[in-house]
């Protein structure tokens, strides 16, 4: 079996609007490696798009699953509920910052996370407005699209957006955005477009994700705190990318001295197996009746027995620890590739959630071309990356934080070799 083969098989029967980064089809995967139907091993440096932060088939999540798999798989929580279900909402409600009472729901994806925390700010708050921000990515649904803060690709040719929602500037120094910028834009919106006290959410992602891996400046999220406080709005931290261990907390939240009012989050929650989820203030997640959130698959067992396994493995293994430790070895690295590769013009990112960026040499003009350069190049030799942005002159890096030392250590070598090549082929 080819990859080309497949590749043809999946033109002639798969929507050209399921995009694709890579034309390696996947035979088997352990920890942070992949094999393709040819058997050509790869380095994976995207982990599903910081899904499995715990790695491919860990063995006590696949333990886990296999023991639910023999006891059922489905019976629909809102018909037959189950217990595991209710011990992760108790451990989720512990873990999600706040010092206050929380209940939890589940969902199975990112978006539907989203798309329920929003419903939940609107029947809490009695408003309909939600404040989002421009870079963003909140899902593929119409709620999710409306609060995306990037056109394309995933608003091209689906008409109108959801209504009542409201963009700012993301602060980007590096791209002459500042936080008082924003502030002042968000205080121009209250007066011109839509009443304060008609909006029911601010919407942000502590580290924003397709966007390009900015972080949320600290004074940022403490005047959206206290604006939120001001006008009764209802702050959703959307974790779905930075929650598990990415950032070297738990929660990316944990590095502010502010909580939110709503957490969604996904991805990383169940090592691979479809599971999302938001817990939040407990008066809040109840403002819904009964039957106005769930789902037939929300909270599917398997996915929350996995889910158990993999809040284990991050406590047992001390991941948030190893998220740093990796995370400053591959920055130290892209650093001391500044003179060698004169398109990056920044390095960043919390814990293991790390970026670079770059320019065309000597102006601030965005460099796409080098990275989808970069990224090829490496697919070449082996390794998969991705890239992000606006722009799309991100590559972002987003290995299984259980990664093997020599692994991680032959990745960073080719990070390297790929970009010095790149840089020498663009001279």
């Amino acid at each position: 079996m080819k990859n080309v083969d497949i590749a043809v098989r999946k033109n002639e029967a798969i929507s050209r609007g399921v995009g694709m980064t890579t034309q390696v089809y996947a035979d088997r995967a352990e920890n942070s490696e992949i094999w393709d139907v040819e058997g050509r091993r790869y380095i994976d440096f995207a982990a599903g798009i910081a899904v499995v932060n715990t790695g491919h088939r860990h063995p006590k999540v696949i333990e886990a699953v296999k023991n639910q798999i023999d006891r059922f798989t489905h019976t629909c929580h809102q018909v037959v509920p189950y217990e595991n279900y209710v011990a992760l909402a108790e451990r989720l409600n512990a873990a999600v910052p706040g010092n206050f009472a929380k209940k939890t729901i589940f969902a199975t994806t990112g978006a539907e996370a989203v798309e329920n925390a929003i419903k939940i700010a609107r029947a809490a708050t009695g408003r309909s407005a939600v404040v989002a921000f421009t870079g963003a990515f909140h899902g593929r649904t119409f709620m999710g699209m409306a609060l995306t803060g990037k056109v394309v690709p995933y608003k091209v040719g689906f008409g109108a957006m959801m209504s009542d929602v409201f963009h700012v500037p993301f602060p980007v120094d590096l791209h002459g955005i500042t936080v008082d910028m924003a502030l002042d834009v968000l205080d121009k919106l209250f007066k011109a477009d839509v009443d304060p006290k008609r909006v029911a959410a601010i919407i942000i992602e502590p580290v924003q994700g397709e966007g390009g891996f900015y972080e949320v400046p600290r004074v940022l999220m403490k005047a959206l705190r206290q604006l939120c406080d001001d006008h009764g709005i209802l702050l959703i931290a959307d974790e779905v990318q930075t929650g598990f261990a990415r950032t070297g907390k738990l929660f990316a939240m944990e590095h502010y001295d502010v909580v939110a009012d709503l957490t969604t989050m996904a991805k990383g929650l169940a090592g691979g197996f479809p599971l999302s989820a938001v817990t939040g203030r407990a008066e809040l997640m109840d403002a819904p009746g009964p039957g106005g959130l769930g789902g037939t698959y929300a909270g599917n067992p398997i996915g929350i027995a996995a889910s158990h396994a993999v809040l284990d493995v991050i406590e047992e293994e001390q991941l948030c620890d190893r998220a740093n430790l990796l995370g400053n070895r591959l920055k130290q690295r892209l650093e001391s590739l500044r003179e060698g590769v004169p398109q990056i013009v920044d390095i960043r990112g919390p814990g293991f959630m790390v970026a670079v960026e770059f320019n065309h040499p000597g102006t601030e003009k965005p460099n796409a071309d080098f990275a989808n350069a970069v990224r090829l190049k490496a697919l070449e030799k082996g390794l998969i990356l991705l890239t992000c942005g606006v722009y799309g002159n991100v590559i972002r890096f987003l290995s299984p934080i259980t990664v093997q030392d020599g692994v991680f250590q032959e990745g960073l070598d080719i990070i390297e070799a790929s970009m010095r090549e790149c840089a020498a082929e663009a001279k």
